[in-house]
């Protein structure tokens, strides 16, 4: 496909919540129609990659530094719960650019910048940030080898985001940082530098087009310096008071949104088989049991959702004061989203259980089914994190500790 000739007219910078909504209106139908034809071929449709692009909704969250609508967290996740509810994989790629590229455009030098987005805001990036790779530094930058997994989008990218453990100038032994932990960098290069491996033939999250991928090339890669950044990296360039989110925040917020959004599609699937479903034991919605078993994982569900949704409104009115989300409230933005996922995977079984065979068959139930069932496999869903999620809440970090991807500092 051509990627150029989907990019979109003009920036987004002073696009609304309200505008994307209404584009959003506009979209559904047809990116709900074409979910068969993309679960088939693995990987979203053209046209509806195109229209995603148009509308600028792979961007909502991009600062305005760089010509991005820069939406408050909270108004852009009301965009992506919609998406992910017609299509969850449509939601992940979506949830994946704006995340990947809100990363790359705050944290990389301006000459990355200039390089990245200087045809304006509408790029698609994919990749994976989690160290799968080695990065050895040489002058200038470093040359990175590996071979990385879950590169979800990657079929439409235009550049690929690659997590490296750094290494010392011979490549053989990894450099340990002040944390006591291996150095992460992550590194941003074009498309054209690496190869897909036509390996993603998986459960669920199937139109992803999750492959994996490797250097094009040769066995090394040279990457400058200003087209990557630290793993750990604290303060922002760029992105205002919510740059300070960060890689920990914004990947929170991503799989947020996309959780709430499958898990209220999973429960509707289920209302429409069950109430006209009529079998030997009779009409399966008159049942007592069912009923109460159907309102408790309701009220779960969106007991889940509003905790996301407290969470979130309450960093976003901080960062529109001005103010940088405080530790509490990153903790709470790790823990809401393991909670979350958590309840759709319970949501997910129960619903699946009580169709029976309605949720066999090759329907948006079985599809969504499936789906929740791989968003729940994420390594930010971790034993480990809701584990440092506990220590916060108990006040054991030394003062001025934050929140990385993976724990918290001090």
């Amino acid at each position: 496909m051509n990627v150029s000739a989907q990019r979109a007219a003009k920036p987004f910078g002073t696009t609304t919540a309200a505008e994307f909504h209404a584009r959003l209106d506009a979209l559904l139908p047809l990116v709900e129609s074409r979910a068969g034809d993309a679960e088939a071929q693995g990987y979203l449709t053209d046209d509806v990659v195109a229209a995603l692009r148009k509308a600028g909704i792979y961007t909502m969250l991009f600062p305005k530094q760089v010509g991005g609508a820069e939406l408050l967290p909270f108004e852009a996740m009301t965009v992506i719960e919609r998406l992910s509810y017609a299509h969850a994989s449509a939601g992940w790629c979506v949830i994946g650019n704006n995340m990947e590229g809100t990363t790359l455009a705050i944290y990389v030098e301006d000459e990355g910048i200039k390089t990245v987005f200087a045809n304006g805001p509408d790029i698609t990036i994919a990749g994976n940030g989690v160290p799968r790779g080695f990065a050895r530094p040489v002058e200038g930058g470093y040359m990175i080898r590996g071979n990385w997994a879950y590169g979800s989008g990657i079929q439409h990218a235009e550049w690929v985001h690659s997590g490296c453990f750094v290494t010392d100038p011979t490549g053989k032994d990894m450099v340990i940082g002040p944390n006591g932990q291996p150095k992460i960098v992550v590194t941003h290069h074009p498309r054209a530098t690496i190869k897909l491996m036509g390996n993603w033939d998986v459960l669920g999250l199937r139109a992803t087009g999750s492959f994996d991928y490797t250097i094009s090339e040769g066995t090394e890669l040279f990457v400058p310096t200003h087209m990557t950044y630290d793993f750990d990296i604290g303060a922002p360039r760029r992105g205002g008071v919510q740059g300070a989110l960060g890689l920990a925040g914004y990947s929170a917020w991503a799989h947020s949104g996309w959780a709430v959004g499958v898990g209220r599609r999973m429960l509707d699937e289920l209302v429409k088989v069950i109430v006209l479903r009529q079998d030997a034991f009779g009409k399966s919605s008159e049942s007592a049991s069912f009923k109460f078993q159907f309102a408790q994982v309701e009220a779960r569900f969106r007991a889940a959702r509003a905790l996301v949704h407290e969470t979130w409104r309450e960093v976003s009115e901080s960062c529109a004061r001005g103010e940088a989300p405080t530790l509490d409230q990153m903790t709470m933005i790790k823990l809401s989203l393991r909670h979350v996922h958590d309840v759709i995977s319970d949501v997910g079984t129960f619903a699946h259980r009580a169709a029976r065979g309605a949720s066999l068959h090759n329907t948006p139930m079985q599809r969504f089914y499936r789906d929740i069932h791989s968003g729940t496999q994420h390594i930010l869903m971790a034993d480990q994190i809701v584990e440092e999620c506990g220590r916060a809440l108990l006040g054991l970090p030394a003062p001025g500790s934050q929140w990385t991807v993976f724990g918290v500092t001090g």
